[in-house]
């Protein structure tokens, strides 16, 4: 598989910034530099990336805060994070607000192109898995209305396949897709705050507490602050995303000092 992209890569120094560019073009690759976050944010306002680099630690908007913007605004773009200072805190943290990786300066410029190759190849593969799969579906419909004798209907429209969606009230999880819907109207999510939705529609309309929340949506086990802390980011970015007050959240109900459900309407 011919492995292409468009890579936006960001950094406040010109030099890095430059040689990184020479080095993924080299490699095949289409490169757009920016100097900083502001102007990287900008870019992707206008144009359309497959992969963003950037640094951690920038004048102005920093990288993980420009992270936590990207994620929220275009949940399917992968964001690696680099720097030369490396915190263990600070990775962990960028992993759990989205990041698909974190790397550390200087940047070997054959593992550079390794890794960048690597993530994506796996967006093109989802990519076209998830083509295949609903071309499939769309096969298996018109194998049964074939069946059935109805050759000249339509297939069914793909909410109604019960094993690909979840629903809850108006909201529609597409678990092909990892996109969610109310009544059919689209709302992109970032990945994690998706993987909290879930758990909380498995649930519903029972409360959630904050430990099996987070163990449920990201594999591991958190102390109940660390657990509380987490969740209310996530719940925070759900709501903006799917309350139509967020200070009188109808969806998304905090129990306090137990956890969260959520109410179908």
């Amino acid at each position: 598989m011919n492995i292409t992209g468009h890579i936006l890569v960001i950094d406040d120094e010109a030099p890095l910034r430059k040689t990184m560019a020479r080095i993924l073009q080299q490699a095949g690759f289409q490169v757009t530099t920016a100097e900083d976050a502001e102007q990287g944010l900008a870019f992707l306002k206008t144009s359309k990336f497959d992969l963003i680099l950037t640094d951690l630690r920038m004048p102005g908007i920093q990288g993980l805060d420009a992270l936590k913007l990207i994620t929220a605004n275009y949940p399917s773009l992968p964001v690696v994070l680099f720097t030369a200072q490396p915190d263990v805190n600070s990775a962990v943290e960028a992993l759990r607000h989205g990041a698909i990786d974190y790397l550390l300066k200087p940047l070997k410029p054959e593992a550079l192109i390794e890794r960048v190759r690597a993530i994506l190849l796996n967006q093109q593969k989802e990519k076209r898995k998830n083509e295949i799969m609903q071309q499939i579906e769309a096969l298996q419909q018109e194998l049964k209305n074939i069946e059935n004798g109805n050759i000249t209907e339509r297939p069914l429209p793909e909410s109604q396949s019960a094993d690909r969606y979840l629903k809850c009230g108006e909201l529609a999880l597409d678990l092909h897709t990892r996109r969610v819907s109310i009544n059919e109207e689209s709302i992109n999510l970032p990945p994690t705050s998706f993987d909290y939705l879930l758990v909380l529609a498995r649930h519903a309309p029972n409360v959630v507490d904050y430990q099996t929340l987070v163990a449920e949506a990201q594999g591991y086990h958190a102390d109940l602050r660390e657990a509380q802390e987490l969740t209310k980011w996530h719940i925070h970015q759900l709501r903006q995303a799917l309350e139509k007050d967020t200070r009188n959240p109808a969806r998304l109900i905090n129990v306090r000092g137990t956890g969260y459900r959520l109410v179908a309407e």
